[in-house]
């Protein structure tokens, strides 16, 4: 994994900090400027954020909000590390807005000139049913990890959560410049060796919860639970937070543009089942 050096206090007021909010915008605004003393006695600690996508300034708590498109374009200058292939994995719980994310990614991606749109793989597509939240792996290894590893197309048969059994017609995939999986445990310590690029998107349990029953209905509120508690387990043994390049905060309330901007993630005790303390980062975001 690879990254950008930490901010300074004054990189961050050179990036653009909103004196009202003090979110730190991708664009610089015209604002008043900081008294040099104060900025040499705070600098920022961009590598420990904490708290609803805050950085610490001092005793100011300063909420990175950041574009897709430079996301996109470190990825692209990235190492490719399955293959030819530069592999993203977006991870966490369920209802945690991952999709939505690597939707945006893709679209960011796509917007790059000579980037082109990479193929997306969602893991759910890939289950047979809800007691094969963790054991998928293998079809994804051989369906569409192989192959691309190998710099040939790969392609898998989706689940249908209705007729309970894989369609008959094959989705394929590219072995294209940039592959995103998306799905609980995609950044799994299996294939951490081989990622460009590994994502945890988080959000509050409650509202995780309330999401995933809007979208499947409140009949699957048993299975939800028992996936609950799975991913839990899951992530504990697995130390994911602690081995990711960006956690995302999937519900954040810092003013933003969503479809363009996305916001840097901190530690919210007992918010996001996603046990672990993550350290400083040595991968792609920065």
């Amino acid at each position: 994994m690879w990254s950008e050096p930490a901010e300074t206090g004054a990189g961050l007021f050179q990036k653009g900090v909103d004196a009202r909010t003090h979110h730190v915008m991708e664009h610089p605004q015209i604002m008043p400027a900081a008294p040099p003393r104060r900025l040499a006695k705070r600098p920022a600690r961009v590598a420990g954020s904490s708290g609803r996508g805050n950085v610490n300034v001092g005793r100011v708590n300063v909420a990175v909000v950041e574009a897709y498109t430079g996301l996109a374009r470190r990825v692209l200058a990235g190492p490719a590390r399955l293959g030819r292939t530069r592999l993203v994995a977006v991870d966490g719980p369920s209802g945690a807005g991952k999709s939505v994310f690597a939707t945006r990614l893709a679209d960011a991606l796509a917007a790059v000139p000579g980037g082109g749109r990479p193929p997306l793989v969602r893991t759910d597509d890939l289950l047979d049913g809800w007691d094969d939240q963790l054991t998928f792996w293998d079809r994804l290894e051989e369906w569409v990890l192989g192959p691309v590893r190998a710099g040939r197309a790969g392609g898998y048969r989706r689940y249908s959560w209705v007729r309970r059994r894989f369609a008959d017609r094959v989705v394929p995939v590219p072995a294209a410049p940039v592959l995103i999986v998306e799905g609980v445990s995609a950044a799994r310590a299996a294939v951490r060796p081989e990622l460009t690029l590994a994502v945890l998107v988080t959000a509050p349990a409650g509202l995780r919860l309330s999401r995933a029953l809007a979208r499947d209905g409140a009949q699957v509120l048993p299975e939800l639970r028992r996936w609950h508690a799975g991913e839990r387990a899951h992530f504990a043994a697995d130390g994911t937070r602690a081995a990711v390049d960006l956690i995302v905060d999937g519900a954040p309330d810092v003013p933003h543009d969503p479809d363009r901007y996305y916001v840097r993630a901190g530690r919210r005790p007992g918010s996001d089942g996603v046990a672990g303390r993550r350290p400083g980062s040595d991968g792609v975001a920065g």
